[in-house]
């Protein structure tokens, strides 16, 4: 390559600029095209010639020195060779010289190009010489290091004084820039300043260590783009800098002929090695298998075509690249940890990986990564051999789907439900749950089919599942058995109603009408339940059982629900017709009444309050109990117009007792947790409040542990705004619960009204008593009241007197009653003292 002519490896297309143009300007217009040098033309003569190296004589810390005609910083007579002198002869002047770059001219000295030194560099045919001299040999081993305080005028004129082309900046390796004359051309285009040079250098410095090959310095250079390279010792510190100067400086020729001949003898003896080469290339060509070689830095130098056939990127697209290219995002990095942990440990690695194809389509492979390590043990390189298999595994995901779907409807089929209701079973032992099994059964499906057609039926079956999963939730299993026979699987269930209001969810949503072409029709469906365990403990047994309690809903009437056992179907019934009417009675508020329970102060015996309590009486069912219709209300979200209606009855009895002239005791109000987390509560209690003009502190609430237990930091705020209002706070059944004493500091509480299982307990039970005496002592150190509930003997009355009980409540001393019996019982005309708390 080195004897080629000249005029071969010049740079065409001439940067020129006219003899009046600002140095401003023609260093932007270099800066832009990337170009070391630019030619001052006048009539087609080049007049003189501006270079990086000539940005050294700029005064920086003169700003109006970059506006100078370029002319007169300009150097000239500009240096030429003729288009045919051979590059080996350029080469040796660039040395004799010291010139970077020459003018081409053609036979009439018309400019043609530009050559530079490293242009020379790269196309010298150098790469057997470089392969065999390590960095060391080439660099210049004392490089100008600047300060990063130096300010840039200095650092120009020291770069110009000592002959450099590029000074470190910094003192020690971490953190290293460098200050390049084509740096300076960028500063003479955009002038910064005399500003210090730590601002202004190009980080971060590449680096090479000193032992090397100086053909990896070149290729370095070539593909980072740059032209100096900071060489590193064996223990990391700066030794030198090399660049395209420094490798044309050792290229002799005298020298690279004499090692030409000596590489023909070698290639001579390596002949019948490259024929075998040649074939393992072609062998490696025609592989269906995708192979990559990558440098140990697992940078790409080599694919084969079946990687381009699988993957859609060539080698020039990826060469220099790491696979990661080809990363799916899948795959965390902990799974990459173990993959490259692997490789180094064992020298291979064997695996399924998700990748990308070129056109950002996934698919799925099965790699191999090996080391290749040299004759030290080092490794040099990694080959990766991999083969596409997607389609199997999309072949083997639908083997499994025919085997545990439907094809229909895409539902787990009777193999898939057996396995995952033998799973629920022993999911449901283990933590002593329910389980249900409802059995769903199309009314009517075979009229469909025979008048319709089976392809209208195969849609409505399409179109029920939709409908049916729309109605479950996420753990629930929807399954379809054959024919218009499905299964549903609801696990975690806690009462009976659960599953039943879902059953009746299902059944609505079958019975709507369905549009089907031109078709417009109804369907219904007949709905069977088994409960695991009360109904069997086998898969098998629920199924059946299931199935039974369908058969007898299609056989009184259809469109319903079945339970297998008839008591409870029966006693389902009632509560469903119960909550029928529990839902009238809170829309009308007919049955419903507030009966009065007195506290009283344990020592003085005055009362001190009173408990609302609310009471249901309906035509066909007579007085229903609390303990019935109230969990009824919670699950059936109806606590929350109930409790409505509870405050309006108190507030309006207590403004009828005012306006009456007694004087009624605070009222306190049951609150449950859907109540209390309300966001609207406390303007409902204080639009009770002005509603019924009640003095403030006339009515109070009730909470359970429970209510702020996991959110007690969220109950702050609407404890204060209550407390604002005058309410008095109790918390109900404490010491039930898994208490968490920390929260009786953190809120606004004013009472603990103790469980009347201790009070139950005293002198029965040493837990009862120890218990009492805990919760009363620290009750006393918060400055909190104590309310004992459930005194119903004198002796539990007068073992409560050792204690720190501040109020009484029970059968003892006053039960539940209508407002009218409380009045007479309890009130006065004349006013009371005023309530502590």
């Amino acid at each position: 390559m080195q004897d080629v002519p000249i005029e071969r490896i010049m740079q065409a297309g001439l940067l020129s600029c006219a003899p009046e143009t600002p140095l401003r300007e023609a260093a932007e217009c270099m800066a832009q095209r990337c170009c070391s040098s630019i030619l001052v033309m006048e009539a087609g003569h080049a007049l003189g010639i501006w270079t990086e190296q000539d940005s050294l004589a700029v005064d920086f810390a003169d700003p109006l020195s970059v506006c100078r005609p370029i002319s007169a910083v300009m150097s000239h007579p500009v240096a030429s060779l003729h288009r045919t002198t051979p590059v080996s002869e350029a080469a040796m002047r660039f040395t004799v010289e010291r010139y970077r770059h020459f003018l081409v001219v053609d036979d009439h000295a018309r400019p043609l190009g530009i050559v530079s030194q490293s242009d020379v560099a790269l196309n010298q045919g150098l790469e057997p010489y470089l392969r065999l001299r390590e960095v060391s040999s080439a660099m210049r081993q004392t490089p100008m290091v600047l300060g990063a305080g130096t300010s840039l005028a200095e650092a120009a004129r020291r770069m110009r004084e000592d002959g450099e082309d590029a000074a470190v900046v910094g003192s020690d390796a971490e953190g290293l820039g460098i200050l390049t004359e084509r740096d300076l051309v960028r500063f003479v285009a955009r002038h910064p300043g005399n500003a210090p040079i730590g601002e202004l250098a190009s980080r971060p410095l590449l680096t090479i260590r000193a032992d090397d090959a100086l053909i990896q310095a070149r290729d370095l250079l070539i593909d980072q783009g740059v032209r100096h390279l900071a060489v590193l010792d064996e223990n990391g510190h700066l030794a030198g800098l090399v660049g395209f100067r420094d490798i044309l400086a050792g290229a002799e020729h005298g020298y690279l002929q004499d090692l030409r001949d000596a590489l023909e003898q070698r290639d001579q003896a390596l002949a019948r090695s490259r024929e075998h080469l040649q074939l393992a290339e072609r062998v490696i060509e025609a592989s269906l298998e995708g192979i990559i070689i990558t440098d140990p830095q697992t940078r790409i130098e080599f694919v084969n075509p079946a990687f381009t056939h699988m993957t859609g990127y060539r080698l020039e697209e990826v060469a220099g690249h790491t696979p990661a290219i080809l990363s799916s995002g899948r795959h965390d990095a902990a799974f990459y940890r173990e993959m490259w942990q692997t490789l180094q440990e064992q020298g291979f690695w064997r695996g399924e990986i998700w990748n990308r194809r070129k056109n950002g389509e996934l698919y799925l492979e099965l790699l191999t990564i090996s080391a290749i390590r040299n004759e030290a043990g080092e490794v040099g390189h990694y080959a990766a051999l991999f083969t596409d298999i997607t389609h199997i595994r999309e072949n083997e995901e639908q083997v499994r789907r025919l085997a545990y779907y439907d094809a229909l409807t895409r539902l787990p089929n009777r193999r898939l439900l057996e396995d995952r209701l033998a799973h629920g079973i022993h999911h449901a032992h283990r933590h002593a749950q329910r389980l249900a099994v409802l059995f769903l059964d199309l009314d009517h499906f075979k009229q469909v089919n025979d008048s319709l057609g089976h392809a209208l039926g195969d849609e409505l079956l399409v179109r029920v599942t939709e409908r049916l999963q729309g109605h479950l939730r996420e753990d629930d299993t929807l399954a379809r058995l054959g024919g218009d026979e499905f299964i549903v699987l609801l696990p975690d269930v806690m009462e009976i109603d659960e599953v039943t209001r879902v059953a009746r969810r299902l059944i609505e949503s079958v019975s709507a009408p369905f549009e089907l072409g031109k078709h417009r029709f109804r369907v219904g469906c007949s709905v069977g339940i088994s409960l695991y365990p009360d109904d069997g403990d086998s898969d098998e047994i629920l199924l059946k059982r299931a199935d039974a309690a369908m058969y007898r809903a299609k056989q009184e009437g259809r469109n319903t629900y079945r339970l297998f056992k008839a008591e409870m179907h029966r006693q389902d019934h009632h509560n469903l017709a119960l909550e029928t009417a529990l839902r009238n009675t809170a829309e009308s508020g007919e049955g419903l009444s507030v009966h009065y329970q007195p506290l009283f102060d344990r020592d003085s015996g005055s009362l001190q309050g009173a408990e609302a309590l609310l009471r249901w009486t309906h035509p066909d069912f007579g007085t229903v109990s609390p303990g019935e219709f109230i969990p009824l209300a919670e699950r059936s979200g109806l606590i929350l117009p109930l409790g409505r209606r509870l405050m309006q009855l108190v507030g309006g009895q207590l403004r009828d007792w005012l306006d009456a002239g007694l004087a009624p005791p605070r009222v306190a109000i049951n609150l449950s947790a859907r109540q209390f987390w309300q966001s609207d509560l406390v303007a409902e209690v204080a639009d009770l409040y002005a509603t019924y003009r009640l003095p403030a502190g006339q009515i109070g609430f009730e909470l359970t542990e429970s209510t702020l237990l996991d959110k007690h930091q969220q109950a702050a705020a609407t404890l204060e705004a209550l407390r604002t209002l005058g309410c008095y706070i109790a918390i109900d059944d404490f010491g039930t619960g898994y208490s968490s004493l920390s929260y009786l500091q953190e809120l606004p509480v004013t009472s603990l009204k103790l469980d009347r299982s201790f009070i139950h307990g005293l002198g029965q039970s040493r837990g009862s008593t120890a218990i009492l005496a805990a919760v009363t002592g620290l009750a006393r150190e918060l400055g909190l009241q104590v309310v004992a509930e459930g005194v119903e003997t004198e002796a539990q009355l007068a073992a409560l007197g050792e204690y720190h009980v501040t109020l009484i409540q029970g059968f003892l001393t006053g039960r539940p009653v209508p407002a009218d019996a409380f009045a007479a019982a309890y009130l006065a005309r004349e006013p009371q003292s005023e309530n502590s708390g």
